[in-house]
């Protein structure tokens, strides 16, 4: 093959594949001259790189050949519509398609954590047992509310995040398995049993649930969330319905779980700013708490009740 002479026949062609191609807007005339020069630079391509791989005008015509493609058939771009419809629908519908079984898993967890509480309260040998009576006292003196202001509120605010959203992680990717999920949940009851117990005992009620609360209500809710539905993947695999069968029905679990894995991740970011910078606030504890549930209500409401008409109007099927 000559490639000076193949240049010089085609080029014209490629010149203007490339005018049209850089275009932002054709008439209809134009189009079907941008689709005909497309189709026809597709094929010198092809011939040249059977017959005559030069590499700089191999690479040029490939990129050529890729943008007239891309316009050809529409670039993908970022949709504020799509992420509005996540938002309002996909998002809220999946939250409340597995309501059932973070509601179940945040009514087990809440009566676990509640017994430790009154148990190791209740049991001052045990408190002792469990962190020693000098790290006891370290803990009521000044350890449980130094630990909201140890460090920067950014900064803190940043490893909350990551934090939560790995332990969210961790449910969702193996709920599946049963057990881990079973495991942390018990380990985030068992320390919040033992430091609550602890502070009821030497008298600090007040300081523990009024600097739990404000963050805990939609931090926990976050983590129920991720357990439930790591636990309805599982379930989808032990007992699925008879009209899907076992794999459409973990597929249709899993497709959910990547839903609400993306919301969590929202989630947790706001409950990580109210942990850094409400809860160690210099402000009276109602208004902190307050602040808290109003968040917290927000959200069940957002899955609860934007959810449920999501899912009536076909959303998350």
């Amino acid at each position: 093959m000559d490639l000076d002479a193949y240049v010089a026949e085609h080029g014209a062609e490629w010149r203007r594949l490339e005018h049209l191609t850089g275009r932002r807007r054709l008439d209809a005339a134009e189009v079907d001259e941008l689709v005909a020069l497309y189709q026809r630079s597709a094929t010198h391509l092809s011939a040249l790189r059977a017959r005559a791989p030069e590499p700089a005008l191999v690479n040029r015509l490939s990129h050529l050949v890729l943008a007239a493609r891309a316009r050809v058939t529409g670039r993908p771009r970022p949709s504020w519509a799509a992420v509005g419809r996540f938002l309002a629908a996909d998002l809220p519908a999946a939250l409340y398609r597995a309501w059932p079984w973070w509601c179940g898993v945040a009514t087990a967890f809440s009566a676990l954590s509640a017994f430790l509480i009154w148990f190791v309260a209740g049991n001052p040998d045990t408190a002792a047992a469990f962190v020693g009576p000098e790290a006891a006292r370290q803990l009521v003196d000044s350890g449980f509310a130094g630990y909201y202001t140890e460090f920067a509120a950014p900064t803190f605010a940043f490893h909350l995040w990551t934090h939560n959203a790995w332990l969210a992680a961790q449910c969702l990717a193996a709920g599946v398995l049963v057990v881990p999920v079973l495991w942390l949940l018990w380990q985030n009851a068992l320390n919040i049993g033992v430091v609550g117990g602890v502070m009821i005992s030497y008298g600090r009620a007040d300081v523990f649930f009024g600097m739990i609360t404000p963050h805990g209500l939609l931090e926990l809710t976050g983590i129920f969330v991720a357990a439930g539905v790591g636990l309805r993947t599982a379930w989808a695999w032990i007992a699925p319905p008879a009209h899907l069968g076992r794999g459409p029905a973990v597929a249709e679990a899993g497709r959910l779980a990547v839903v609400v894995a993306a919301g969590l991740v929202g989630v947790f970011a706001v409950s990580a700013l109210i942990e850094a910078f409400v809860t160690p606030a210099p402000v009276p504890v109602p208004l902190r708490v307050a602040a808290g549930a109003a968040v917290w209500l927000a959200f069940l409401a957002y899955a609860l009740v934007l959810g449920r008409r999501a899912v009536r109007a076909g959303r998350g099927t």
